[in-house]
């Protein structure tokens, strides 16, 4: 199938699904065509390829599922939540399995590639930003805002692992989101600046990994090319910790790999997360005034990243227990991994809670 014929097929299933816009005609994007997700589709719902773009002109992919049950005899708009995740995941991995629960359970779904990720565009390839990261979060909320089957005042967002940081912060910085879930979640700054458990949180150990990054720059810029730091490790050493096993029970086994994903494969650039050092993902959290539900396991090694978050929004510490105060919670799933909230192999995603949490505040 040529370029241009792939252009045409995403473009005439968008508009199918009832969320053309003329902002969207001219994608450039080869988008693959055939089903090559880790999961099965859904007979109840229907997909489609879609793109579109943020405000820095980069162009996103996305996958867009509609619920297709009684889609025909639908009176009325939807309600839609975008959905975006694990950090170095692509959008046919765990995003996509949320995007197509939702879209089973009532809601016009959207996951998406994140900028330099997957089938999205952006050079070079394999950058983070916590600036365009949330803004394409943002930018799939611009895109649902405007898509006709879609009610622009009932619009939430999912973030997993990474990517939770990520919409807690598009939701502190865009009211238009009403309800967001962070699943399972990193501050991809606080990790960054601190290491796990702030093993590296110290004024020395910082300037040491500025340090370092700023030699990777120089050779990256002598070489031409960006050296990357190898996703997750294969083949898995036998004193590895637990939750790298874990990883790679996911991202190098059939369960989860995918061959667009970095963690999959090669895994970021090693400067890739540089800017995370200095700019705070969740600096303003505890302003965001609309609901958000924060899900992580018991057993989960980045357990303490919701904790925080919580505590960032409300005030309260907690530790290892469910908590609420006011339109925030914190679900603790019992015996839980990180791993295993990327997909359905423990069985233990709460989808009818995130159903529920959704149905009850973007109506």
């Amino acid at each position: 199938m040529s370029k241009k014929t792939l252009i045409s097929f995403a473009l005439t299933s968008l508009m199918l699904l009832g969320c053309n816009t003329n902002t969207e005609k001219m994608s450039t994007l080869p988008l693959t065509q055939e089903w090559d997700k880790t999961f099965p589709l859904s007979g109840l719902v229907r997909h489609s390829k879609v793109t579109f773009h943020n405000r820095y002109g980069i162009e996103l992919a996305a996958d867009l599922y509609v619920p297709g049950s009684d889609a025909d005899n639908h009176e009325g708009k939807w309600p839609a939540v975008a959905v975006c995740g694990p950090f170095g995941a692509v959008k046919e991995q765990s995003s996509g399995l949320y995007a197509q629960h939702m879209a089973e359970r009532g809601f016009v779904a959207l996951a998406f590639d994140p900028s330099f990720t997957g089938e999205s565009g952006g050079e070079p390839r394999r950058m983070a930003s916590p600036d365009i990261n949330t803004e394409d979060f943002l930018a799939a909320v611009d895109f649902l805002s405007v898509c006709e089957l879609v009610d622009p005042g009932r619009i939430g967002i999912i973030g997993i692992c990474g990517f939770g940081g990520m919409a807690v912060n598009a939701a502190a910085l865009d009211p238009r989101i009403k309800a967001t879930v962070a699943s399972t979640m990193y501050d991809m700054s606080k990790v960054n600046v601190e290491g796990y458990f702030a093993s590296e949180d110290t004024p020395a150990q910082r300037m040491e990994k500025r340090k370092a990054l700023a030699a990777q720059r120089t050779e990256d810029y002598l070489s031409g090319t960006y050296k990357r730091a190898g996703g997750v490790v294969d083949p898995l050493p036998e004193d590895a910790p637990w939750f790298v096993k874990d990883y790679h029970a996911y991202y190098k086994t059939p369960r989860g790999y995918h061959a667009r994903s970095g963690n999959s494969n090669d895994g970021w650039n090693v400067i890739g997360c540089q800017s995370f050092m200095n700019q705070p993902l969740l600096a303003w959290a505890h302003e965001i005034e609309n609901p958000v539900l924060l899900i992580h396991g018991e057993r989960a090694h980045s357990r303490y990243f919701s904790e925080y978050a919580f505590e960032r929004m409300t005030g309260k510490h907690v530790e290892g227990v469910s908590a609420r105060e006011g339109n925030k919670e914190l679900l603790i799933i019992p015996g839980a991994s990180h791993v295993d909230l990327y997909d359905d192999v423990a069985g233990v995603i709460p989808y009818d809670k995130m159903e529920s949490f959704f149905k009850e505040n973007l109506r």
